[in-house]
């Protein structure tokens, strides 16, 4: 028994500790829900022709209740995108993600501020959930025009690869965040679907099903806007 007991504990701190990494990346998609929900409801908020245009979107949500980890230029969130062969249909299970080294920071004023990415085309989105991306570099970047501003946008704002907006004590608008980093945060998939997976595997071949902490980000996005249009 002397050599049995400290293994017995050692697993069970184990199976604790598990617990508590799902559970962190489970209320991250669940904020992630909420966030989205709650920008597709502002009515100056991202326009439906370019939510109806995007192969993927990106959510990092702020830190409200330890949401998520926050240093300054550094955030954590999901990224979900669109199903099927050419990416048009349904949303499908997220993968999570981080953005890191953001010029702009992740706080205004010292208030938390959200972040909503939209990846325009196929090549964004598949770059993204294989390697780390350099908005800007890798990817263009453009901070996303907001409600009926998509008639006076630059034809460089609309040929961008990103488009991307935040949300900082209810103001909601476009923010450039060229020379940060996007890239697949594998570590928060293990813990979240509970096996070594990468955001390929998520996203692309789709071999796991949604997570139950999805459900407000999928029927929302599934909602709002159910297929891609050309």
């Amino acid at each position: 028994m002397r050599t049995i007991f400290p293994a017995v504990v050692l697993s069970l701190l184990l199976a604790v500790s598990a617990s508590a990494d799902n559970k962190k990346e489970a209320d991250r998609v669940k904020n992630s829900g909420l966030v989205m929900k709650e920008i597709l409801n502002i009515p100056e908020g991202v326009p439906q022709e370019l939510l109806d245009k995007a192969y993927c979107v990106v959510v990092l949500p702020s830190v409200v209740k330890g949401a998520f980890i926050v240093g300054g230029s550094y955030g954590r969130g999901v990224m979900t995108c669109r199903g099927g062969a050419d990416m048009s249909g349904t949303w499908g299970a997220p993968t999570m993600m981080a953005l890191e080294g953001a010029s702009v920071g992740f706080q205004i004023g010292g208030q938390a501020t959200d972040f909503v990415l939209l990846m325009m085309n196929d090549r964004s989105a598949k770059g993204v959930l294989t390697s780390k991306v350099k908005l800007g570099a890798d990817a263009s970047a453009a901070a996303g025009p907001k409600g009926r501003e998509v008639a006076a946008a630059t034809d460089a704002t609309l040929r961008a690869e990103i488009l991307s907006y935040s949300r900082a004590r209810g103001a909601f608008a476009g923010i450039s965040l060229s020379g940060s980093t996007l890239r697949p945060d594998n570590d928060a998939n293990k813990d979240l679907y509970g096996k070594e997976i990468n955001a390929e595997a998520i996203v692309l071949k789709h071999d796991v099903a949604a997570p139950p902490s999805a459900r407000l980000l999928l029927t929302t996005l599934d909602k709002k806007s159910p297929k891609r249009k050309p």
